[in-house]
């Protein structure tokens, strides 16, 4: 009786061990069309959502002459940036530190973050404005000195330099109008040697539309490292003549400098939300002064010989913000070979 409680207890796991073994012999179930398309689905989606990070730094406010002077002490602020990388890894990437105009972070500046992700680089969308309060500064120029975006900038480079995933050897800045003139002017040595963090600069630089109408000391003195200009011939914003006699004095002294001019391109004319133009009726341009740096850090206006303010006569209104389609395909045509030879990403 014995044994045949045993005997049955065996036939029993047996059954169950031979269940056991023709379920895992049975064949998968199909995969479904919706699954596969799924799949696909996750395959295809866009490099930039490998990662994101928001870095926040301290940095300072200057006013225009407490920057060329040299000063340490400004107003304390923290600014942030959005670092994307464009794949998972451990490798160092290439790196663009994007910097906005007077609107702020518009869609141009995404438009070119995608565009970057796209080809391999890691993008840094800096914001000077949110933490000092400022929406924009295109109805109100005075709110922030035209120089102290230099300031952000080069913190900013700091924390990427030191950033696991980023090549400190491979950090380059692209500036769009008020950003594009603090790109343009933060390749100049003596405010890298004043602010800029120690051992380190950018790689290269690239400028969108900046205004150029103000002369420094030692302006032409810049880093070794290539300038890239791109402009509007139509811009009423940041007129494109003052450019091209700085690009010219720079040239003599055999920097690698570039200016790329596109005819009939207005403000703005890579920026795809501008289809239709827009005359911003009371934002202010400076695009009729001319001024130069005086002693003390002093910024005079040419013709008055008097400091410059924002009610000074040459001061007008009614700038127009146009996209130009084939400036702007053939601006993404050359930053895009640029990078790919400058990064190597």
């Amino acid at each position: 009786m014995k044994k045949l409680g045993i005997y049955l207890i065996l036939a029993i796991f047996g059954l169950a061990l031979a269940c056991g073994r023709q379920e895992a012999k049975a064949p998968a179930p199909p995969v479904t069309s919706a699954e596969k398309a799924e799949k696909a689905a996750l395959q295809a989606l866009p490099p930039q959502i490998a990662r994101m990070e928001i870095h926040s730094f301290p940095s300072m406010t200057l006013t225009d002459q407490e920057f060329l002077t040299g000063r340490k002490d400004g107003k304390p602020v923290t600014i942030a940036g959005e670092l994307r990388l464009p794949r998972p890894g451990t490798e160092r990437l290439p790196a663009v530190v994007l910097l906005h105009g007077s609107g702020g972070v518009s869609r141009n500046i995404l438009d070119w973050e995608q565009d970057l992700l796209g080809m391999g680089v890691a993008t840094f969308v800096l914001d000077s404005f949110t933490g000092r309060g400022i929406v924009n500064t295109n109805f109100d120029q005075s709110q922030l000195g035209r120089l102290a975006m230099i300031v952000d900038v080069y913190r900013a480079l700091a924390v990427l330099a030191k950033h696991p995933r980023i090549d400190p050897n491979r950090i380059v800045l692209m500036g769009f109008s008020r950003g594009g003139q603090a790109a343009l002017y933060s390749s100049m040595k003596r405010f890298q040697h004043q602010y800029g963090p120690a051992g380190q600069e950018f790689a290269a630089y690239l400028v969108f539309y900046p205004l150029c109408n103000t002369t420094y000391h030692e302006d032409e003195d810049v880093a070794d490292k290539p300038i890239r200009i791109f402009h509007g011939s139509a811009d009423d914003y940041a007129p494109l003549a003052p450019c091209r006699a700085y690009v010219e004095r720079l040239k003599a002294k055999g920097k690698d400098v570039q200016l790329t001019e596109y005819l009939s391109a207005a403000h703005n004319f890579d920026n795809r939300g501008l289809k239709t133009p827009i005359k911003l009726e009371k934002a202010q341009t400076s695009r009729r002064c001319e001024c130069t740096e005086a002693e003390n850090g002093v910024i005079v206006n040419v013709k008055t010989k008097q400091p410059f303010t924002w009610t000074d006569p040459c001061v007008e209104y009614g700038p127009t913000l146009a996209y130009n389609e084939q400036a702007a395909t053939e601006a993404r045509k050359a930053v895009r070979d640029f990078v790919t030879t400058t990064l190597k990403p």
